[in-house]
C-alpha cells in the first residue's frame, strides 16, 4: 500500500456546491507539504548548455530513480535542483528575457531526463504545456506576468482532466466560475491526472465562464480553498503525484483568467508540442530500459547452456536482439526530433489550419514510434537478461510499469487512425491538446 499526501490548505467543508471527496489518509510523513517559495535560478545561456545541464542532472536523478519508484518517495528535492537548474524557464520567449530555446531542444531534455527516472521527468510536461497555451492564448500583460514569475523560478502545474464520473470526455471542463454576493469571481470543482500541481506554484486548469464559454484559470498553489491530494496509484510513472485537486469557492483575479473562448478557431501548435512531450517521455523510458538491459546482461547474466560460449555477452542470439532493440530506439528517437524541427520550421511562420495540421500528423507518427518502442523494450529486457532480472530487488519491472502508464496517456491506435485519416482523406486532425 502506497502512502499518500495531502498538501495544500485543510480541505473544505462540503457545501451543496462544493464536490464531495474522500478524507485522504494521513501523509508518509504525518504533515501537509508544500514546495519551497520561489527563487531566482541559473539563467542558461544556449541550447548547448541546456542541454550539458539535463545530461548533469539526469546522472544524479538516475542513481536513486530505481528506490523512488519502490518506496514512492515523491521527489520534492529533485524538482528543486531540476528548478534551481534554469531548465523550466529554456522555452520562455527572448522577448520576454527568456532563452526561446528550440523544440527540438525541448524534447532533447525530455528524453535524457526521462531515460534516467521518468516520473521525475515527466513531471514538467504540464509546466511547458502551459507555457505554450499561455503564449497563444494570453494577453500581453499576462504574457510579461507569468514569464517574469517563470524566469524567477515558479513551477506550473496542472489540474486535469477530470474523471469519467464528473466528465464523459477529456475536455470537459467541469469547474465553473461563478461571482459571490459581493462581486468577487470565484471557482469551484474538482480535478484529477494532475501532474506537477503538487510541486508548483501555480495550477492554470480549465474551466467555464460565467457564459459557459472555455478558459484557463491561473490560481496559486496556497490559495485558500485549493488542495492537491495526492491520492495517485497508478502501477507506473508512481511519483509524479498525478492525483486530485480540489477548488472550494476560490477567489480569482480578472486578469488571472485566459480567455481562451477568443481563440477556439485560431489555429495553434499548442496540442503537437504538448503531444511532442509524450512521446519525448516515452522515447526516455525506452532509452533507459535499453541502458538497464545492456547493463544487467555485461554484469549478472549467465550464458544459456547451450550456446556454448563462455559469456551472456557473446551469445548470438542476444547479439541479435540488443542490435534489433537498438534501431527500434534509435528510429523512434529520430523521427521524435524530426518532429520536433518540424514544429520549430512552422512556429517560425504564421501558423495556419494546414500548418498545425502537419505538425500533429509528424507528431503522431513519432508518438507511434515511441510508444511501440518503450513497450517493447521494457518487455524484452527480462528475455534478454534472464531469470534473475525478475528479481524485486532490481525493480527492473518499473521500466514495463512505466511504459505501460504512461503510454495510455493517449492510444496509440487512434495516432494510425489520424495518419491513415490524413493521407487517405486529407482529413485535418482535431485541434486539441492530445493531438
Amino acid at each position: 500500500m502506497t502512502s499518500t499526501e495531502v498538501v495544500g490548505t485543510a480541505l473544505p467543508t462540503p457545501t451543496a456546491a462544493t464536490p464531495v471527496a474522500p478524507t485522504p489518509p494521513a501523509t508518509h510523513h504525518g504533515q501537509q507539504r508544500l514546495p519551497q517559495p520561489p527563487r531566482p535560478p541559473q539563467r542558461i545561456t544556449s541550447e548547448a548548455e541546456a542541454l550539458h545541464i539535463a545530461q548533469r542532472l539526469a546522472a544524479d536523478f538516475a542513481r536513486s530513480a530505481a528506490r523512488r519508484d519502490r518506496e514512492r518517495l515523491l521527489p520534492w528535492d529533485e524538482i528543486e535542483q531540476y528548478t534551481a537548474s534554469g531548465l523550466g524557464s529554456i522555452t520562455v520567449p527572448r522577448e520576454y528575457g527568456g532563452l526561446g530555446a528550440s523544440h527540438a531542444t525541448l524534447a532533447q531534455v525530455f528524453v535524457t531526463l526521462c531515460a534516467a527516472d521518468p516520473s521525475l521527468g515527466q513531471i514538467p510536461q504540464n509546466h511547458f504545456a502551459v507555457l505554450q497555451n499561455l503564449k497563444d492564448a494570453g494577453t500581453e500583460e499576462q504574457k510579461r506576468r507569468w514569464f517574469a514569475d517563470v524566469l524567477n523560478g515558479h513551477r506550473l502545474g496542472n489540474a486535469g482532466p477530470e474523471r469519467k464520473a464528473r466528465a464523459k470526455v477529456m475536455t470537459q471542463a467541469t469547474a465553473q466560475l461563478h461571482r459571490d454576493a459581493q462581486g468577487q469571481l470565484r471557482v469551484s470543482g474538482t480535478r484529477f491526472y494532475s501532474t506537477g500541481a503538487i510541486f508548483a506554484h501555480w495550477v492554470p486548469f480549465r474551466a467555464q465562464d460565467e457564459q459557459g464559454r472555455p478558459v484557463q484559470v491561473w490560481v496559486r498553489r496556497d490559495a485558500p480553498g485549493v488542495t492537491v491530494i495526492d491520492d495517485w496509484d497508478g502501477i507506473g510513472q508512481r511519483t509524479t503525484a498525478s492525483g486530485s485537486v480540489l477548488l472550494d469557492n476560490v477567489a480569482v483575479a480578472p486578469d488571472e483568467v485566459l480567455q481562451l473562448w477568443r481563440v477556439a478557431d485560431v489555429p495553434t501548435l499548442s496540442g503537437p508540442i504538448s503531444q511532442l512531450i509524450q512521446a519525448s517521455i516515452d522515447v526516455g523510458i525506452a532509452q533507459g530500459a535499453l541502458r538497464d538491459a545492456l547493463d544487467f546482461v555485461r554484469e549478472k547474466s549467465r550464458p544459456w547452456m547451450d550456446s556454448g560460449v563462455a559469456s551472456a555477452t557473446l551469445d548470438p542470439h542476444l547479439i541479435q536482439e540488443v542490435g534489433a532493440l537498438q534501431v527500434e530506439v534509435d528510429a523512434a528517437h529520430a523521427v521524435l526530433l524530426e518532429a520536433a524541427q518540424l514544429i520549430d520550421a512552422l512556429a517560425a511562420q504564421p501558423v495556419d489550419a494546414a500548418a498545425s495540421a502537419r505538425a500533429s500528423v509528424a507528431v503522431a507518427e513519432a508518438k507511434v514510434l515511441s510508444t511501440e518502442a518503450a513497450l517493447n523494450v521494457s518487455e524484452q529486457l527480462f528475455a534478454l537478461a534472464g531469470s534473475a532480472a525478475t528479481r524485486a530487488a532490481h525493480n527492473l519491472d518499473r521500466h514495463w510499469r512505466n511504459a505501460r502508464t504512461h503510454t495510455l496517456h493517449d492510444p496509440v491506435r487512434w495516432k494510425y487512425h489520424l495518419l491513415g485519416n490524413y493521407l487517405l482523406n486529407d482529413t485535418a486532425p482535431q485541434r486539441h491538446q492530445w493531438n
